[in-house]
């Protein structure tokens, strides 16, 4: 029987006697917690799945593994959508700072490179569309959000008080500060007070949004994953949205580039072993 079917004698009794073997019980076990973690967060494709196979589980199997599960059980991600946004330069700069961050997104401590913009948000009310604004401070390090403002208006206050909400919580710190040349950030006043608490101005080339490259992809990873293809009926919904998520994105989401560690996690981890 074996060799008209040209399958091994031990393949064949395996199969007859109905035992799974050592790795098939574990690609059960691991495939209910990939199961769960895409019920919570169907964002998720295999890689992220993976991340926190390990991160919150300590399940260490390679991404291949997890990519075979999940097309065995038909996971995927949900649908990505380009990153569209890209702020205009203003029209009459009253300062402009060289691009001294020159796209080396690398630091070696927190507070020592900050990257900031602003992005906007949508909500409606009936045919009605409204707006949102969303600035926030992402630090290079730790790839936290150091600090963010949301407002109905896309002005000097917005930003502003984002700075001044980042520089209350991080006194200590001087960074250099990275930013397009949008109005805001292009203002003599907003130089003024960088020049006040001891930073370094920086900004990116014009029409170069990749040399802001962390900063934009903050944005398309917050949409992504929980603004695209929703519709938001009130202001307060949308921005429950936003607050939760950049709490998660700081506390609960997990990145590779970090070592599996969430954005505060590694900021813990440098101020205890220092």
């Amino acid at each position: 029987m074996c060799d008209l079917l040209h399958i091994s004698s031990s393949a064949y009794y395996k199969w007859a006697s109905g035992r799974k073997s050592t790795r098939e019980q574990e690609n059960e076990e691991i495939a209910q917690l990939v199961e769960q973690i895409y019920r919570d967060s169907p964002d998720k494709g295999y890689r992220r799945i993976n991340d926190d196979l390990r991160h919150n589980h300590n399940i260490h199997v390679s991404d291949k593994r997890v990519l075979r599960i999940c097309r065995k059980k038909d996971i995927k991600s949900t649908i990505k959508y380009a990153n569209k946004g890209c702020t205009r330069n203003a029209k009459e700069p009253q300062f402009v700072a060289e691009n001294l961050l020159d796209r080396d997104f690398h630091a070696s401590k927190p507070n020592e490179k900050w990257l900031t913009d602003v992005t906007e948000f949508k909500w409606y009310e009936g045919a009605e569309v409204h707006k949102i604004y969303l600035s926030a401070i992402l630090d290079l390090y730790d790839r936290r959000i150091a600090a963010y403002i949301l407002g109905e208006r896309n002005d000097n206050a917005l930003v502003f008080q984002t700075f001044d909400k980042a520089v209350e919580a991080n006194p200590d710190a001087h960074p250099l500060f990275h930013s397009d040349r949008g109005f805001q950030y292009t203002n003599r006043t907003f130089h003024a007070k960088l020049e006040a608490a001891g930073m370094t101005q920086s900004m990116s080339r014009v029409a170069h949004c990749i040399d802001n490259g962390p900063m934009e992809g903050f944005w398309g990873i917050l949409k992504r994953e929980r603004y695209y293809g929703r519709r938001f009926s009130s202001k307060e919904a949308l921005m429950d949205m936003i607050r939760t998520y950049i709490d998660y994105y700081n506390n609960g989401r997990v990145q590779r580039n970090l070592g599996i560690l969430t954005p505060m996690e590694k900021h813990r981890q440098f101020l205890i072993a220092a």
